[in-house]
C-alpha cells in the first residue's frame, strides 16, 4: 500500500513546472516509489536516534540531524 499519492506527486510536478506539463502514472508511481523509500530511512533514522536519546517522540532535531549526516 502506498502512501504518498500518485496524484500529489503530480501536483507538486505540476506546481513546479506549470499545469501543462503531463505526467504519466508511471513517472508518478516511480517518483512515489523513491519517496517512500527515503521516507522509510528517514523515519527508521529518527526513531533510532530517539530511542538512543531515551525519548519516545521523534522530533525535528531528528530528522534535521538526518538530513545533516546523508543530506537532503
Amino acid at each position: 500500500m502506498r502512501n504518498i499519492s500518485k496524484s500529489s506527486v503530480k501536483k507538486i510536478i505540476k506546481q513546479v513546472h506549470g499545469s501543462n506539463v503531463i505526467v504519466s502514472d508511471s513517472a508518478a508511481d516511480a517518483i512515489v516509489k523513491i519517496l517512500e523509500q527515503k521516507a522509510r530511512r528517514i523515519a527508521k533514522y529518527a526513531v533510532k536516534r530517539a530511542k538512543d536519546k531515551k525519548r519516545a517522540t521523534v522530533t525535528e532535531e531528528d530528522i534535521d540531524t538526518y538530513r545533516l549526516k546523508y543530506g537532503g
